[in-house]
């Protein structure tokens, strides 16, 4: 006696060896034994021979009409062998039980399974909209197919060009046209970015670099919330201080934060720190502060600025010359001829502007030589001099407080760029951070943040606060991971007691955040964010992720735009310092690259590399050792200081995501 079995969904036949009540010991055609369970059994019979029942019974399922045979089902649920009497017209031998048993099987869409052998017809209205879908499927996988053809030849669907960067940012994984992409660049031995980079699909590695993260960050386009409210003047009612103050940035800065004073009176001078006052206008929960709560930051990439707050409303709050505005001021007391403090006190005021000066126009009138002479003969130069020799010893203040001094010739870098996305040239600018002009703004604006940082400390008032700390490894010390958080605490690497940020307001909205519970501290109000808040922890969790990610960005174009540089002047060979066995600082640019097969080189050591490829979309050169340069590297200050958080706290230029240690511009 043979058998027709179901052995989990799959019909198979065997030569039964013996036979107990429940069960059967088989052997199937191929001459594997198998135990089959009595209820598993779906035929007995005795010819023909297994191996040939299966394919007879193979073969006369494919003739079988599938619509015919749903026409003359019952529509109850019912038997296959029941179904294939009633198809046959007469008892059916064991091939043709078995041929509609496969049939009935293999059209689910026709037939529900209901048990072993059992099936029920579809009603008509779920076979139509079920046969629709089946159509469906078949015209996406033949447009599918066009499209992996056409891709394979060259050539670009409309349908890929359309979607572009979406395709591989945020994939549809059940679209045809991610499928198609999938497939293509798979039989192709490519990546499917190279692929559409290849297509045309993205114009190119720059587009990718830039759209991708656009994409991603700003998925319904980086244009502001139509119906915005206006800018309306706010700070009318405030006092009107007496002096008139002046700003340091970079040209291209148009979000100007921060503007000085400085008064001489007598025998001591009082300097004043002014920051824009947005949060005179724009209030918790707002319009407004909802937009800035969203984007969190201004972005800032070669090429890319993306603004927190709409135009008009920095138009109305930056400390452009000429305007009177309002401002949070820090007016600091000091003697004369030793710089001690003698009092501190913040206001909440209005100030005229009187200059906004300039400092890549300035830098080489104000250098240490120039300074070191006693006279500046540029604009407000003896307001200069003062604020250099001020800030000097705030610097000196700190270094005891760090317990070492703060590290010198460090280099920031800025990219020009002549032209439009990936056709343009780019030339890098080199800036050495503490100069004098970058030296005042630095110190003055630690000063503001470290002392209203304090200042809400003492007020228990909730802030969003900076802290590092110090670890000693082996003989030195370096800087632990840089938090930000509602508690307040020391940040070493300063060497202040309390940090936070303030002095960006039109640019971070951790700044806004803090200038509002400031504000609210000098006019005596309750705070905005009274203490334990759970809003503010959210702030601070939304902020560290956006900023590093948009740090990431900046550092993803800088990278780019070091490559095309490369490129663009066909530099084959170039110098470079050994930061690590394997890492190397390329020269003149903010170039980190690994070499693979370099000799045992010291930290600090020179050499000279060929260049021997340039990769644009992975952002990778490749190079070649050429010789080992004899000349001192210098101090590398990179690895034996704490990477000040990236420079540009208080800079337009350069916005990475940790910049604790401001700039000028």
């Amino acid at each position: 006696m043979h058998l027709l079995f179901d052995d989990d969904g799959n019909f198979k036949a065997g030569t039964v060896l013996t036979a107990l009540d429940s069960s059967f010991q088989v052997e199937t055609a191929s001459g594997k034994r198998t135990k089959v369970r009595a209820s598993h059994v779906l035929l007995r019979f005795e010819s023909p021979a297994p191996a040939a029942l299966l394919e007879q019974a193979h073969s006369q399922a494919a003739a079988i009409d599938v619509d015919f045979l749903w026409e003359c089902a019952p529509q109850q649920e019912f038997g296959f062998e029941e179904m294939a009497r009633e198809y046959h017209g007469h008892k059916p031998s064991a091939v043709e039980a078995a041929a509609i048993l496969l049939r009935l099987h293999a059209s689910p869409v026709y037939f529900h399974r209901k048990g072993r052998g059992r099936y029920r017809p579809a009603p008509p209205e779920i076979l139509k909209q079920a046969l629709a879908a089946l159509e469906r499927r078949r015209r996406q996988e033949e447009q599918k197919q066009q499209h992996v053809e056409t891709l394979k030849e060259g050539g670009l669907p409309p349908a890929i060009a359309a979607l572009g960067v979406a395709l591989l940012v945020k994939p549809d994984k059940n679209g045809i046209e991610y499928k198609a992409v999938e497939q293509a660049a798979g039989e192709l031995h490519m990546s499917p970015l190279r692929l559409l980079l290849a297509r045309g699909a993205i114009a190119s590695p720059y587009s990718w670099h830039r759209d991708s993260f656009l994409a991603a960050a700003f998925p319904h386009g980086t244009s502001f919330p139509p119906n915005l409210p206006s800018p309306m003047p706010a700070g009318e009612e405030l006092p009107l201080a007496p002096q008139a103050a002046f700003s340091i940035d970079d040209s291209a800065t148009t979000e100007i934060d921060d503007a000085f004073s400085v008064q001489f009176i007598d025998d001591r001078v009082r300097v004043g720190i002014h920051i824009a006052a947005p949060a005179t206008g724009i209030c918790r929960g707002d319009a407004l502060d909802q937009v800035a709560r969203a984007r969190l930051s201004t972005i800032y990439a070669p090429g890319v600025k993306i603004t927190m707050l709409p135009e008009p409303w920095i138009d109305r709050y930056s400390l452009a010359a000429g305007k009177l505005l309002p401002v949070l001021s820090l007016y600091v007391d000091v003697e004369h001829d030793t710089l001690s403090r003698i009092s501190v006190e913040t206001r909440l005021e209005r100030i005229r502007i009187g200059a906004n000066l300039r400092h890549d126009l300035l830098d080489q009138q104000v250098t240490e030589m120039h300074v070191a002479t006693g006279a500046l003969d540029v604009p407000h130069g003896r307001e200069l001099l003062f604020l250099w020799h001020l800030a000097r010893a705030l610097l000196a203040e700190r270094e005891i407080a760090r317990g070492k001094p703060e590290p010198t010739g460090k280099i920031d870098y800025t990219f020009v760029l002549d032209g439009e996305g990936e056709h343009a040239r780019v030339a890098i600018r080199q800036r050495r951070r503490g100069a004098p002009l970058d030296l005042i703004v630095a110190e003055l604006m630690i000063l503001a943040n470290s002392h209203w940082a304090g200042w809400l400390a003492e007020l228990k008032r909730a802030g969003i606060y900076r802290s590092q700390t110090l670890q000693r490894v082996g003989s030195r010390w370096l800087p632990g991971r840089v938090r930000m958080s509602t508690v307040p605490a020391p940040h070493e690497s300063i060497g202040v007691p309390y940090y936070t940020w303030c002095t960006s307001p039109l640019r971070r909205y951790v700044d806004l955040v803090n200038q509002q519970q400031l504000v609210a501290a000098v006019r005596g109000e309750a705070a905005p964010y009274p203490a334990n808040d759970a809003d503010l922890y959210g702030i601070v969790s939304s902020f560290d992720a956006a900023y590093a990610t948009y740090g990431e960005f900046q550092e993803r174009l800088e990278r780019y735009w070091c490559l095309r540089w490369l490129r663009q002047e066909g530099v084959s060979r170039v110098a470079a310092t050994v930061l690590k066995p394997d890492l190397l600082r390329i020269d003149d640019m903010p170039l980190l690259t690994r070499a693979v097969g370099l000799p045992m080189l010291e930290r600090g050591q020179r050499v000279e590399l060929d260049v021997l490829d340039i990769d644009e979309v992975d952002l990778t050169v490749e190079l070649r050792l050429r010789r080992v340069l004899q000349e001192a590297a210098g101090r590398i200050d990179e690895l034996d200081e704490e990477t000040t958080e990236a420079a540009g706290a208080n800079g337009e230029a350069a916005a990475a995501p940790s910049a604790d240690l401001p700039q000028a511009g």
